[in-house]
């Protein structure tokens, strides 16, 4: 079994070459590495370097990740072991590299929900994620016209890889450190522009619902709460208020607990705030997706 490692570099990511050392360090690394500077965006560049891969197992890799030493071996077993499974993606770890309060909160939910996510799955995560490279040809590989820039590209490869048949797994062992810096405008625009949006679109398209990671019932009743929350406090209903995140707490304990380990008490208290914004943003984003559905509808049918 070969692997070959790609990893999309189109925006010249200070983080390269840190990523790139810990390829290469790696235990039983990849037996190819192709780094993609070129293209229209990771979707892109993702499809130009498995255009150029001969391994029998594609590894996408984001260029701030920094792979564990053990996830090659990691994914080369579990597909020597298993000629049934077509991909595989694992996790951020829970030590996120910046020590500001939203990329704690935003690094460590990605790892929360990744981590309770373990087995089957209907989608991919292409931060760190392994397809054989014939299904990965097979259906087409990346959406590199319909997504330009960082978006829900890998969650769409995933959705079309379960349609035609393949297993993919999550393995939260397989795991990588993340070196992104989030910053409170860009969690909100990327909550809303690059994800919200254009995952509601993704399930309008395909026609599917998904209970799964970011989906799930949990996800689902955690918005519901938040919404309550800040309509109740826009209306001055303080004790309603008080319920609604009593109840996003309980629904939450785990990751909240999480943070308060890794980060201490003050940024789990923050990160309660943080999710109820994550939520609300996410519900915001509903009817500005089912608007574009419909007029690119509109646009198909003219």
């Amino acid at each position: 079994m070969t692997l070959s490692a790609i990893v999309p570099a189109t925006n010249a990511p200070p983080t390269l070459a840190s990523c790139v050392k810990a390829i290469r360090a790696a235990h039983e690394p990849p037996e190819e590495l192709i780094v993609v500077e070129e293209g229209g965006g990771p979707a892109d560049a993702r499809n130009r370097g498995a255009g150029r891969a001969s391994g029998d197992v594609l590894v996408f890799v984001d260029a701030d990740v920094l792979v564990h030493d053990d996830a090659f071996a990691r994914i080369r077993r579990a597909f020597d072991d298993d000629p049934s499974l077509g991909a595989l993606f694992g996790s951020y770890d829970d030590r996120p590299a910046d020590p500001g309060a939203v990329s704690a909160f935003r690094n460590l939910l990605h790892h929360h929900v990744h981590q309770e996510g373990a087995g089957r799955a209907t989608t991919f995560w292409a931060g760190l994620g392994a397809v054989r490279r014939e299904r990965f040809a097979a259906v087409g590989g990346f959406d590199a016209e319909r997504y330009l820039v960082p978006s829900v590209e890998d969650i769409d490869l995933g959705t079309r890889l379960t349609a035609a048949g393949c297993r993919i797994e999550l393995d939260p062992s397989i795991q990588g450190t993340h070196l992104k810096a989030w910053s409170l405008y860009g969690m909100v625009a990327s909550d809303f522009w690059d994800r919200g949006v254009p995952w509601v679109e993704l399930v309008l398209r395909h026609g599917t619902g998904s209970s799964a990671l970011n989906l799930g019932w949990r996800h689902r009743l955690s918005a519901v709460a938040s919404l309550v929350a800040v309509g109740s406090l826009l209306r001055g209903r303080f004790r309603r208020t008080v319920v609604a995140l009593g109840v996003l707490v309980a629904l939450n304990r785990s990751f909240y607990a999480l943070l308060a380990r890794r980060r201490g008490r003050l940024q789990a208290a923050a990160g309660v705030g943080l999710h109820v914004l994550h939520h609300v943003v996410g519900a915001l984003s509903v009817p500005v997706a089912i608007v574009e559905h419909l007029r690119g509808r509109d646009r198909h049918d003219g």
